[in-house]
């Protein structure tokens, strides 16, 4: 019988898999996805298929966080539209099966590009042509029907900014493991140059090149599947492009505030990210003049998630490698969000 993984418990799931999903069998064998900061992601091997579980973090949760329900319905609703995204099988809020409601997703066949090693292996026109396909794809995310999508209600359609920035603060409040003077200077900042409310669409939440599975057919890069939705909802999409760019360093950027993905677009071919939100405001015909702001902002609320991160891992309730590099990170991004701002 292969070994048990974490949070997911073999008496419990095989019984409601053997129901809801067929092929998997009793023997089957699981393996953490490496690279998720936050929800854990299952490969699931069985007698005659391979299924993806995603399902909350181990240990204590913060209100409203982790929310499989919410992945699911936006995944499911994105099927049939030029947003590429895997397959849903199956969902559950039964605790009683893991623990915590999860969901099912068929597999994905394609790369996720987490370490610099790997770009390094592309051509430099394939580096030009990825990006230039992550451009287009978030602008596909940003052009979603919300009404034929059944996305409407999805969010509130207004006030987003200054719901994130509160929601934000309180998370902060509610994971904090230290003092951080700047940070409720830098809240303060963000609720004084608040900028009016733009566009309203679906964002990702949390989009960058490492929650993409990519595939190369005729050796173009193609994004296969954008997967890791839990912070979606209707908001800003100039929101969603710094979020981009707040993982994103081009050649000769400095990226170290930031320990994911740190380095994997580094390489020549890869655009700068003024380039990136040049040719996002050309394909979409978006305004990003406005552009500091909204990276300050999405500095702020990474470095919230990573204190999120941390508390777990200094809590010892972390599965997975790479949350010993989340805590310094925290305050570097607090002050790069300040320096935006000045």
């Amino acid at each position: 019988m292969p070994p048990e993984v974490p949070g997911l418990p073999r008496e419990s799931f095989t019984p409601w898999a053997r129901d809801h999903l067929g092929g998997l069998g009793d023997d089957w064998r699981a393996e953490v996805i490496s690279g998720g900061l936050s929800n854990i992601t299952y490969r699931v091997v069985g007698e005659s298929t391979t299924v993806i579980v995603r399902r909350p973090p181990l240990g204590k949760l913060l209100p409203s966080a982790h929310d499989m329900g919410r992945e699911h319905r936006v995944l499911s609703a994105l099927q049939d539209t030029e947003v590429p995204v895997p397959g849903v099988l199956a969902f559950t809020d039964d605790p009683a099966v893991v623990g915590a409601p999860f969901y099912v997703m068929a597999e994905v066949l394609g790369e996720v590009f987490r370490e610099p090693s790997q770009t390094a292996r592309l051509e430099v026109e394939q580096r030009r042509q990825l990006s230039e396909a992550l451009v287009d794809v978030l602008a596909a995310i940003h052009a979603v029907d919300l009404d034929a999508s059944g996305l409407r209600d999805f969010g509130k359609s207004e006030g987003y900014l200054e719901r994130q920035v509160r929601r934000w603060g309180q998370q902060w409040a509610a994971s904090r493991t230290r003092d951080l003077p700047a940070m409720d200077t830098l809240v303060a900042e963000l609720d004084r140059q608040r900028p009016e409310g733009g566009d309203v669409t679906l964002v990702h939440g949390d989009y960058r090149l490492d929650n993409t599975l990519v595939s190369r057919p005729g050796g173009i890069p193609t994004v296969a599947a954008v997967v890791d939705w839990e912070l979606s909802t209707l908001g800003d999409p100039l929101a969603d492009l710094a979020t981009w760019l707040t993982y994103y360093a081009g050649p000769g950027e400095d990226g170290s505030a930031v320990p994911v993905a740190a380095g994997l677009t580094a390489h020549d071919g890869f655009p700068t990210t003024d380039e990136i939100a040049q040719r996002y405001a050309a394909v979409t015909g978006r305004d990003v003049s406005g552009l500091d702001y909204y990276r300050a902002f999405t500095d702020f609320r990474l470095a919230v998630i990573l204190e999120g991160v941390h508390a777990r891992y200094l809590a010892g309730k972390s599965v997975g490698e790479g949350y010993d590099r989340v805590g310094p990170s925290v305050p570097l991004l607090v002050d790069r969000a300040l320096s935006r701002l000045a």
